[in-house]
């Protein structure tokens, strides 16, 4: 990782990433009735979790609004790590390929039509489109900081003193 990149640059990056998967995701559903649904997953889980933990479950409005929010903190989390092109490649394929199946394994049943090669080509590539967002957002940032403010000095032409400069 560059060291120059901040945690600021990584919240952002990770934003970005969790902004393009939750808009092509919610755009999809309203167009296709086969378009993946990781939404109903998530509210499965929270309801199993609250199940487990023998807590009583909100409304269905509430439930689904509490699973959008998880998914936007935890896929900002997520893509967040995606500082390079190849990490934000990597990171996508990790996420669609174990959005279709870690589900299961880990009790919350099959996401809804995943037995459609069209849904599962949508998942990873919704979770891939997320990867690069981060990825192209993330090598922005970090060509924003490596570029001097215009007008800047070249402290690079004060020879030894320009070690001496306010950082």
């Amino acid at each position: 990782m560059n060291q120059d990149f901040r945690m600021a640059d990584a919240a952002i990056t990770g934003m970005a990433g969790a902004v393009a998967l939750t808009t092509v995701h919610q755009v999809a559903r309203h167009l296709t009735e086969n378009a993946p649904r990781m939404d109903l997953v998530g509210v499965r889980a929270l309801t199993r979790g609250a199940r487990m933990a023998d807590v009583s479950l909100p409304g269905p409005a509430t439930l689904h609004t509490a699973a959008f929010a998880g998914d936007i903190l935890c896929n900002t989390a997520y893509y967040s790590l995606a500082t390079t092109w190849t990490r934000g490649i990597l990171l996508g394929l990790a996420a669609g390929v174990g959005a279709l199946v870690l589900p299961p394994r880990m009790g919350l049943g099959d996401p809804p039509k995943s037995d459609r090669l069209s849904n599962k080509v949508m998942t990873v590539a919704w979770y891939l489109a997320g990867g690069l967002a981060a990825a192209a957002t993330a090598t922005r940032l970090t060509s924003l900081r490596e570029q001097p403010p215009a007008g800047a000095p070249d402290w690079n032409s004060f020879g030894e003193l320009g070690h001496l400069r306010a950082t």
